[in-house]
């Protein structure tokens, strides 16, 4: 039996962690096209803190609540999916993890059938919760965009994140060298146990010259940056001839100032993006081919990205302090 109303995290107002506060709702209705999951677990990300400020509104149609994706199990399933026959794992009492454009920090969401994947092998609905925001993210930007190929450099800032932990255990999966920076002793060798090749303090110790050393000059061939500002200059000094960089956040201010001959003599490529606001085909396809490529991955790698922390749902804010402490190393998470 699906409730008429459920358990969510509003969003009082633009403010620090404590406008986040449980409220009852209305489960949500879904389309035609879309699958109602009962969450059984909600992973939290940055750009969750974005929207709690106030900087970062869900795309038109997107549920006002938090929460980019999820874990748990479908419990109803849109008339055009039933009719079409669709995916066996798009049935009531799969379990499926999801990327949500919103709505992902209450008991029950709806997500687009074509943002679901089913659960990977050798991952339990809670690991599984940590998974799509930062897969889909990762393999669009630095596989189908910059084109990472194996044997390639890959230099990923912020390693110790959910975005970077997961860049080095793709990278390392699919047959790249990984080179993360990271703020502390600790992540940096949290960084390493995962596989990472280097990883360098950035607090003691300039990328540019560490990153080059360790290329051989060549420098690193595609850098995945959370952080821009003045870090795009100095990308472009660490990047080795015909590289790419690939812009996701901009944590270190949204205007960079730089060199265009050093540009031009790199032959560089510099892209950026976001995911949330894109289309649930755009969408479609990233969970197409994460399904084809990566999937089959979790039975023979490992890929599940580590978990910091679990807190209840109604904790969320407890889980926005964390995030905003810059202490843990992974993933967080939301407990249903």
């Amino acid at each position: 039996m699906i409730p008429h109303s459920m358990t969510a995290i509003e969003i009082r107002e633009p403010g620090g962690p404590e406008v986040l506060v449980p409220a009852q709702l209305g489960v949500p209705p879904f389309s035609t096209t879309e699958v109602l999951i009962r969450v059984a677990a909600a992973g939290v990300n940055r750009p969750d803190v974005l929207q709690r400020k106030g900087f970062y509104p869900p795309p038109p149609g997107a549920p006002d609540i938090p929460g980019l994706e999820v874990a748990g199990e479908i419990v109803a399933v849109g008339s055009h999916l039933r009719r079409a026959g669709d995916s066996s794992f798009l049935r009531v009492g799969a379990q499926v993890c999801a990327l949500v454009a919103g709505g992902g920090y209450a008991e029950y969401v709806a997500a687009p059938a074509a943002q679901c994947l089913p659960l990977p092998a050798n991952t339990t609905v809670e690991d599984a919760a940590g998974i799509p925001e930062t897969f889909f993210t990762v393999y669009l930007n630095v596989f189908l965009r910059a084109g990472l190929q194996p044997g390639e450099t890959l230099l990923v800032h912020g390693g110790s994140s959910g975005i970077g932990t997961t860049a080095i255990l793709l990278a390392k999966a699919f047959g790249s060298k990984v080179i993360v920076t990271a703020g502390s002793t600790a992540k940096c060798r949290a960084c390493l146990d995962l596989g990472a090749d280097h990883a360098i303090n950035y607090r003691n110790e300039d990328f540019v010259p560490a990153v080059n050393n360790l290329t051989d000059h060549q420098g690193a061939h595609v850098i995945l940056d959370m952080v821009g500002g003045e870090y795009i200059e100095r990308d472009i000094a660490a990047l080795a001839t015909e590289g790419r960089i690939t812009i996701i956040a901009a944590q270190g201010g949204v205007t960079s100032q730089i060199n265009l001959r050093n540009l031009m003599a790199k032959r560089a490529h510099i892209m950026g993006s976001t995911l949330r606001p894109q289309s649930v085909e755009a969408k479609g396809k990233i969970a197409k081919a994460l399904l084809q490529t990566v999937w089959p991955r979790f039975a023979t790698h490992r890929l599940l990205p580590p978990i910091h922390a679990r807190f209840p749902l109604k904790e969320a804010k407890r889980a926005h302090e964390l995030m905003e402490s810059n202490t843990h190393i992974g993933k967080i998470i939301l407990l249903c």
